[in-house]
């Protein structure tokens, strides 16, 4: 009996519990809360805030309460009206969901943010359109968190004026994935981030990256586009990166690539599309990388190493179609371009085992002469260029007597 009793108070207890947890409105006109900011003080640890159509002009919004989750239905939008912040945080367990936030002040001092969260942990960003944003989501030193399905936009005319869509710094073990963002300086940007997963994002037409990360390690990015910004993806200073599934597409400019590798260790980058871009992969200092299962397609240049690089190996890559394949600076240095297909190869096959049985020479004299004098490009296409290509294939001189591909496919790689 005594036991019967235990378990019915007990019963009572949790489901009182549950009681307290309650939904407020806010709204315009017949709530008790006309403000989020009031709704926000009122509310208790567990308890749901949901916002009802309508203009909220806030700003500097402030949450430090444990286990709040705010959301709002459609047509919810917050107006900062160029008052600095828009949400700030700083808690644990919460949620913000399904809201517009628009008009975030641009400054040359201060970093602000539509939503900006500090020392969080455990929380989720979802389906959240921030529009004339300065930064959209501004997060540091948190953690265990989702930034899910949000779509982020500016409306900045420099990069003096214009902040990141998501930007992370000393955070770690959160997953950031299918995003849009654009019109922004850079559309995601990592600092001293670890063990974080980027996925399924579109970041295109920022005025810089599409991606750009700094002393992160052990990250994955995977099925992610970067199309038509300055720059692709700019890494630097990181260890123990995978980058797969990946489009790298139509990034231009003089100094552009689809992929910026700057003191890179041990990584892998494997099965992804380097597309139209001013230079697919730019490799300086980076050093124990595997590529494998590439696409370069119709690039400038497919790939340039421009500094000391070792123990990097590029194998069953397709080349296709690009003005140079590789174009290479100092001594091999361990690195190996073995098994990838070669569009420009002309050798033949004759034991029919799949590869090239005539080694294949993918640096060209002519990318040496365009690093040494760029004005030289308009001689590309060029019956003298095929001349002094074929001197230099003959008898290397300028080019890496060493730098071959032993084993060229004869078909392209189907991955």
């Amino acid at each position: 009996m005594k036991l019967y009793l235990f378990i019915f108070c007990f019963a009572v207890t949790l489901l009182n519990g549950y009681s307290q947890n309650r939904t407020i409105e806010v709204c315009a006109n017949n709530c008790e809360f006309s403000s989020i900011q009031k709704a926000v003080d009122a509310a208790k640890s567990g308890d749901s805030i949901f916002i009802k159509k309508g203009v909220y002009k806030e700003h500097d919004i402030f949450i430090n309460k444990k286990s709040l989750h705010l959301f709002g239905e459609e047509g919810s939008i917050v107006d900062i009206d160029n008052k600095g912040y828009g949400i700030k945080v700083e808690a644990s367990d919460f949620s913000i969901a399904s809201l517009t936030i628009k008009n975030v002040e641009v400054s040359y001092t201060s970093d602000y943010a539509a939503i900006y969260l500090y020392r969080c942990n455990n929380f989720k960003l979802k389906n959240i359109t921030l529009k004339k944003a300065f930064f959209g989501f501004l997060i540091e030193k948190s953690k265990h968190g989702i930034v899910e399905n949000n779509n982020i936009s500016g409306v900045g005319k420099s990069e003096a004026s214009s902040g990141n869509a998501i930007h992370l710094w000393d955070s770690k073990e959160l997953i950031v994935r299918q995003n849009k963002v654009y019109n922004m300086r850079d559309g995601i940007y990592i600092e001293f981030g670890s063990n974080n997963v980027f996925e399924n994002n579109f970041s295109h037409d920022n005025m810089r990256y599409g991606l750009h990360f700094m002393f992160s390690n052990d990250n994955r990015y995977s099925y992610n586009t970067f199309q038509n910004n300055s720059a692709g993806v700019a890494v630097m200073f990181s260890k123990r990166i995978q980058m797969n599934n990946n489009v790298f597409k139509k990034n231009w400019g003089t100094a552009s690539y689809g992929l910026l590798l700057k003191e890179i260790s041990d990584g892998e980058i494997y099965h992804n599309t380097f597309e139209n871009n001013t230079t697919g992969i730019t490799a300086d200092g980076s050093t124990r990388i595997t590529y494998r299962e590439n696409d370069f397609i119709n690039n400038g240049y497919a790939v340039k190493f421009v500094g000391g690089s070792y123990q990097n190996n590029f194998s069953r890559n397709n080349f296709l179609y690009n003005n140079f394949d590789l174009s290479y600076s100092g001594g091999l240095n361990d690195n190996s371009f073995d098994k990838n297909y070669w569009s420009d190869y002309t050798g033949y096959d004759l034991d029919k085992d799949g590869y090239g049985d005539v080694p294949y020479r993918p640096v060209k004299l002519f990318s040496y002469l365009v690093n040494e004098t760029p004005e030289s490009i308009i001689l590309l296409r060029s019956l003298f260029i095929d001349i002094i290509n074929f001197s230099e294939k003959v008898t290397p001189v300028f080019t890496p007597k060493n730098l071959t591909d032993q084993q060229p496919l004869m078909r392209e790689v189907q991955w």
